[in-house]
């Protein structure tokens, strides 16, 4: 409750400084267990030590066909894929998850698989990457392989509209 006797929740602008960090360490303990040798080498290559003060963001496009990432708000959305160097197309399956159904807290990464399977994109072989963040602030990650094609016809939350899908979003900025 605030001075005005209020009650709501209050998120400030620096919650995306908030979300980067959490977003950074878990990428960097992530990046090692997924991600191919030659961009590994980039991070923690012979000679990293003077390359310091350059940031290096590895291409995680080498180690992911699709990213779900959380569907808290296009700010979110269009952060990580910055951060991760990430193309618009990398988010569709969020931004179009956010449009349908709001914020659905850390759940959106389902209804954004979903999106992906109804659509036909996931193919047997391509890994998946479900990025989300959490109270606390937590970021977690969950790394799928499709073990076979998925079925775009099989029934799902996006089975009666995916043909509508995608939008195209407004740009309020």
């Amino acid at each position: 409750m605030d001075e005005e006797d209020v009650v709501g929740v209050s998120l400030s602008k620096s919650l995306l400084q908030v979300a980067a960090r959490a977003l950074k360490i878990n990428v960097s303990e992530l990046g090692p267990l997924v991600l191919p040798y030659s961009e590994q080498l980039k991070i923690f290559g012979k000679g990293r030590a003077k390359r310091e003060a350059a940031v290096v963001v590895p291409r995680f496009k080498r180690a992911f066909k699709h990213f779900c990432i959380h569907a808290g708000g296009r700010a979110i959305i269009d952060g990580v894929e910055k951060n991760l160097k990430l193309e618009n197309e990398d988010g569709e399956a969020s931004r179009m998850t956010l449009y349908r159904f709001g914020n659905t807290s850390s759940s959106s990464v389902w209804y954004e698989l979903s999106y992906l399977e109804a659509k036909g994109k996931v193919k047997k072989g391509d890994r998946i990457w479900q990025i989300s963040f959490g109270s606390g602030f937590k970021c977690n990650s969950a790394v799928w392989k499709s073990l076979a094609n998925v079925d775009p016809e099989r029934k799902n939350a996006w089975s009666d509209r995916i043909h509508m899908y995608p939008v195209q979003m407004p740009d309020f900025s």
